[in-house]
């Protein structure tokens, strides 16, 4: 088992374009389902102000890691022969980035990549760039408001592979944006070996993603998920070929995309679009509509689509106006 080393929060790290509002408008974005919040002038932005700022989102994910901890306690008093596994994974660590790192290398390790050498990686990767745990606590929050089965953050932690699979991915990422692609890409093959989650490196992801069930999930390398988007299991943001480039789905924020779905291509899934389970997409959906079936089409037709006011990514709803599409909707 790694050793739990103490990642200190004492020292500011550096920030490129830190937020101007407070955290939780931050993370609220799209405008059709929140009312318009002030945001902070320029001119009166100052490094106390970023100061304060940050000091809040630290706060945010330290009451989170310590809520975990309880949990875990808690599940320890109700199951006592878990005991050494809460503590290896959560007790015996200081902070969530220790803890995620352990657990990750424990995951992904093998007989020729050993599990201190991942931990000793991700450990440092987690530590240096705090964006990354900042989405973590946002996947986080994201499964345990949208996924009825989970029952508590640490389950979240320790046993939904679609969470664990977006965190690698992140780590992967920031190798593939700094250069290390050889890295990068041995972290995407364990992570679909482990995880039987496909996604590449290169790929760029928001925050506030649920991966439900997550088994099967393709993203190719050109592909951009926006934030607080909602995907099931077995769906494909693929290409069309063998054609280079840009290539890839482009998925807005807030998008909700149904189990067995393909989005091939260069397309875009503008923000609040719904794409039902089993769809095949190969064009443009706009915001707010939904599209359902091979090949997909608008609900309400393309003239005049039906538009949602919720965002379908936070209230998984995918079923309304269904019957709009068929008759023989059972």
């Amino acid at each position: 088992m790694a050793t739990c080393v103490h990642s200190s929060r004492t020292e500011t790290p550096p920030q490129t374009n830190p937020p101007t509002a407070d955290d939780h408008v931050f993370n609220t974005y799209l405008k059709y389902c929140r009312p318009n919040y002030p945001s902070l002038p320029i001119s009166e932005i100052n490094s106390k102000t970023l100061n304060r700022q940050t000091d809040t989102v630290f706060e945010r994910i330290d009451d989170l890691w310590l809520r975990m901890k309880d949990e875990a306690r808690s599940d320890i008093d109700q199951e006592p022969i878990l005991c050494n596994y809460y503590f290896n994974s959560i007790l015996s660590h200081d902070s969530m980035e220790s803890a995620l790192a352990n657990y990750l290398s424990m995951k992904l390790s093998n007989s020729s990549l050993p599990i201190f050498t991942l931990y000793d990686l991700f450990l440092g990767l987690l530590t240096e760039e705090q964006e990354i745990i900042r989405a973590v606590t946002d996947d986080l929050t994201a499964v345990k408001e949208r996924d009825p089965a989970c029952i508590s953050y640490v389950h979240c932690f320790l046993n939904f592979k679609g969470f664990l699979a977006i965190q690698a991915h992140r780590i992967a990422h920031n190798l593939w944006s700094k250069g290390r692609k050889i890295l990068a890409l041995l972290i995407q093959n364990r992570v679909s070996e482990v995880f039987a989650v496909d996604i590449h490196p290169g790929a760029k992801i928001g925050r506030g993603i649920l991966l439900d069930h997550a088994t099967g999930v393709v993203v190719g390398e050109t592909a951009v998920i926006g934030n607080n988007v909602s995907i099931l299991h077995n769906v494909t943001l693929g290409g069309t070929g063998k054609a280079c480039g840009d290539r890839h789905p482009k998925i807005g924020d807030g998008v909700l995309i149904g189990a067995g779905t393909c989005v091939l291509g260069n397309v875009r899934i503008e923000d609040g679009a719904k794409i039902g389970a089993g769809s095949m997409v190969l064009k443009r959906v706009p915001a707010r509509t939904t599209a359902v079936g091979n090949p997909a089409r608008l609900i309400g037709g393309i003239d005049n689509p039906v538009k949602m006011d919720n965002m379908p990514s936070l209230t998984m709803d995918q079923t309304s106006h269904m019957s709009e599409w068929s008759n023989y909707v059972i």
